[in-house]
């Protein structure tokens, strides 16, 4: 019975989006509504709370005084790790992390890594002995789809709000965290033969791929990462690369604009 009330939904759906219309009324290209909080969680270094649509996740970042990895003895270290909690979906169990919650760390950590967001030799406190340790930790709220760009867009909300806790460590005053780049992920989903941005849970439920797009404010690619067996066609992918270009620009304002904007 499942099977068959899935194969109805995807008829429905492509149906609608063959047509340039979707179960939300929204364009193909368009996010949902897009909500950003920073500051949320107290007693972190920095947080940012961020809803799109019925998604909502957040992200706290944690910062600590350890040793370099080896090979990079004068680079600060940064770990990104989700959490995909029962109470978000009933999909999600506890235990251990899921294959979707390492794909959604890795996806989101390698914009902020590639994008080099924050330079990591500007961590480096004794070089080989002692550096930063930055922790990202995203926390999954609630589900209905896209959990790519919800955390991507707030983890880079909590580090632009990130003071680095130097006199906790007798390491001089406390400072703001140097963000040297400010990278957005934009994610589309293809159904089909058609592509469409920010797919909300019944859509992405439907999806055959996917791909996570990750710009700076020069409008560069830094990352991108395809989900799903799928595939897209060179051209699908120079779309969907040119299509982040212009929707990391108003994200981005968003992001600057944060002190204006808490909600």
């Amino acid at each position: 019975m499942k099977e068959i009330i899935s194969r109805i939904t995807k008829e429905y759906l492509y149906r609608l989006i063959s047509e340039g219309k979707r179960i939300d009324g929204r364009d193909m290209y368009e996010h949902r509504e897009l909500k950003i909080q920073s500051n949320w969680i107290g007693p972190a270094e920095g947080s940012a709370r961020v809803k799109l649509g019925d998604t909502d996740v957040v992200v706290g970042i944690k910062m600590d005084v350890g040793e370099p990895f080896s090979d990079t003895p004068d680079k600060g270290v940064v770990i990104t790790s989700a959490e995909l909690i029962p109470m978000a979906s009933p999909n999600y169990e506890a235990g251990p992390p899921r294959e979707d919650a390492t794909e959604l760390a890795r996806v989101v950590d390698r914009g902020i890594r590639e994008g080099n967001v924050v330079d990591a030799s500007k961590l480096c406190i004794e070089e080989g002995e002692k550096v930063w340790l930055i922790f990202i930790d995203m926390h999954i709220l609630d589900f209905d789809g896209n959990l790519f760009d919800a955390c991507g867009i707030g983890a880079m909300a909590a580090l632009m709000n990130t003071i680095v806790p130097a006199e906790k460590f007798d390491l001089g005053e406390d400072y703001p965290l140097p963000v040297d780049h400010v990278v957005v992920p934009t994610t589309f989903s293809k159904i089909r033969d058609q592509i469409l941005l920010d797919a909300r849970l019944e859509e992405e439920r439907i999806a055959d791929t996917r791909i996570t797009v990750s710009t700076n404010e020069e409008g560069h690619l830094v990352a991108m990462q395809k989900g799903l067996s799928g595939v897209f066609s060179y051209d699908d992918v120079r779309n969907c690369i040119k299509k982040s270009q212009e929707i990391g620009d108003e994200l981005r304002e968003r992001l600057e604009n944060l002190s204006e904007e808490n909600i």
